[in-house]
């Protein structure tokens, strides 16, 4: 879902705290997690790039923004909704979000409440024509 919001246009601004991915290089399972002490984000000439410090597990330096994947949280992503959110809802087996875009009412279930809020914001990012 991470690859298909970046695709549609999602940007990523990282802060501290950011979860993300560095898929093709053999680490397609580790979730990275953007710290002031082991990975920080450091501004170059040719773009911003994802600094590791002090890792001994595997040989990383950087990566450039454009080479990750950023995996935002429920709370990041139900904040990229705006004001088109509506509530979320949790069935027995999957969670709802509801947006209203422009007086339509559009909903979007999933397993999880991430896939959720992802499902609707990938709406938002096709009718706003991003990516």
């Amino acid at each position: 879902m991470a690859s298909r919001l970046k695709e549609a246009g999602l940007a990523w601004k990282p802060a501290l705290g950011d979860r993300f991915a560095i898929p093709d290089r053999d680490l397609d399972e580790e979730v990275f997690v953007l710290s002031n002490m082991t990975i920080q984000v450091y501004p170059m000439p040719e773009g911003p790039v994802i600094g590791f410090n002090g890792t001994t597990e595997w040989a990383l330096d950087d990566v450039e923004i454009d080479e990750a994947i950023w995996l935002p949280r429920e709370d990041q992503l139900r904040e990229l909704l705006g004001g088109t959110f509506r509530g979320l809802r949790r069935d027995i087996d999957a969670y709802e979000v509801s947006i209203d875009l422009l007086g339509e009412q559009r909903s979007f279930e999933a397993p999880t409440a991430e896939e959720a809020y992802a499902s609707a914001l990938l709406h938002l990012l096709a009718a706003a024509g991003v990516g």
